[in-house]
């Protein structure tokens, strides 16, 4: 455990900040995992609703530095690959 005031300043606010992001990309997972779980499904209309609000989730932990805009990116990509192969 720190002794330096800073230093135990900067272990609380690394725990607040930690929990945050794991919060994000908890959600971001979910969300990906809801389009999945639409294509799996061949549900067209559904996997476009949750694509639209996976994509939402995925540029808000980029734009925060969760992720790396590269990899929202990639995960965007792969998940609209996914949606249009649908009734193909």
């Amino acid at each position: 455990m720190p002794q330096i005031k800073s230093a135990k300043k900067r272990v609380i606010t690394d725990a607040k900040r930690g929990a945050a992001n794991q919060a994000v990309r908890s959600s971001v997972k979910t969300a990906a995992k809801k389009v999945e779980a639409a294509v799996a499904a061949g549900d067209k209309d559904q996997a476009k609703v949750a694509f639209v609000a996976a994509e939402s989730k995925l540029a808000h932990a980029a734009a925060k530095g969760v992720l790396k805009k590269e990899t929202a990116s990639r995960k965007v990509a792969r998940l609209a690959k996914k949606v249009d192969k649908i009734g193909q």
